[in-house]
């Protein structure tokens, strides 16, 4: 353990002596990346410390305990050596999965789309409901919320939904969320009592910042519209709202939630740069997942991954196989417990193939 800690000290040295470098700083985006490696680095480097100190508290222990001479030095040395005993194997656990290489996209903002599925007006509910949910998961997070663009079910909440997120490691939070998410509940529409499933998709994308991906703007057609929705007369009446069109891929991307055309247009381009850079992460999870058998982050947009069902308060995470008899918190953006255990089997899986490759 503490050579490969080694190792990671002599690039924790490397990168801290870059990221002061005048040719590094002018250069943004290996400074964004280099900052980000040296936060990460440096909490291993604490950990290192600690684990360190164990190990020489328990040589020290040993050493009392083997000479004998105090009884009372000696009773001390157990109690030391008992307690590093112990701390030694967590810290090793810790390290190791610290030591799993970290994925750049999971530290961007993200771009999460909702749309209703089967179910007619009950499935644009939910999805309705599944945007409150991640609004207030967010909001407890200090993330950012900000809507872009959205068309509403005729009986409540919203056929589509797209808003981006920003804050810390937003993407690498959100992206267990992408899949098929089903309801089991009595519409308010039914008036025998029946219990109807619904369904609505979640899409989450990393926002892909100019140097990710670039785009040739002779590639891209662009249409002004008319907003919709609420907004006033100043955003119904002018041509505010902005399509992008894609030409090679047919991917399309709108923002009509600025009452300014200049900023529907940048929300616009963003949103397009994201769904392309998602394209090819869609491919890498994909080879990843068959790599590792991961049923966590498979890319698979059409993989039913969760159910919520009002009648008995339990939600179903279907690929880990987790249920929790706590709806009525679940459905108020208390998901955190949910999204741990995802990682938690998705670190699981990684740290698995990094043992084999070590």
């Amino acid at each position: 353990m503490l050579e490969k800690l080694q190792i990671v000290k002599q690039r924790f040295d490397e990168v801290s002596d870059l990221i002061i470098q005048p040719d590094i700083i002018s250069d943004q985006k290996r400074y964004v990346q280099l900052n980000k490696e040296y936060k990460d680095l440096n909490a291993l480097m604490k950990k290192r410390e600690e684990y360190i100190e164990a190990t020489n508290n328990l040589a020290e222990a040993e050493e009392i305990i083997s000479d004998g001479s105090d009884a009372e030095m000696v009773d001390m040395a157990k109690m030391q050596y008992d307690e590093a005993k112990e701390t030694i194997p967590r810290l090793e656990e810790e390290i190791r999965f610290m030591l799993i290489p970290k994925d750049p996209t999971d530290a961007k903002n993200a771009v999460v789309e909702l749309r209703a599925g089967t179910g007619g007006d009950e499935a644009s509910i939910f999805a309705g409901d599944l945007f409150r949910m991640y609004t207030k998961y967010c909001e407890g997070k200090g993330w950012k919320v900000d809507t872009v663009d959205f068309s509403e079910g005729t009986n409540g909440g919203f056929k589509e939904i797209q808003f981006e997120v920003s804050g810390e490691d937003v993407y690498g939070t959100l992206k267990f969320e992408a899949g098929v998410h089903r309801v089991q509940r009595v519409p308010q529409t039914e008036t025998q009592g029946r219990v109807h499933t619904s369904a609505a998709t979640c899409m989450v994308f990393p926002e892909a910042e100019e140097f990710d991906i670039e785009i040739n703007p002779k590639e891209v057609r662009i249409d002004f519209f008319c907003s919709s929705g609420p907004g006033g007369q100043s955003v119904n009446t002018t041509y505010s709202a902005v399509r992008l069109t894609h030409i090679p891929t047919g991917l399309v991307a709108q923002c009509q939630d600025q009452k300014s055309q200049h900023k529907n247009k940048e929300k616009a381009f963003k949103v397009l740069r994201s769904r392309l850079y998602d394209l090819e992460l869609a491919k890498k999870q994909e080879e990843d997942a068959a790599i590792r058998g991961s049923q966590v982050t498979s890319g698979d947009r059409s993989a039913k991954i969760r159910t919520y069902n009002y009648p008995q308060g339990r939600v179903t995470d279907h690929r880990i196989g987790l249920t929790l008899y706590d709806l009525p918190n679940i459905v108020n953006g208390d998901i955190q417990k949910i999204i741990d255990e995802l990682q938690l089997a998705d670190n699981t899986e990684k740290l698995k193939a990094n043992d084999n490759v070590m």
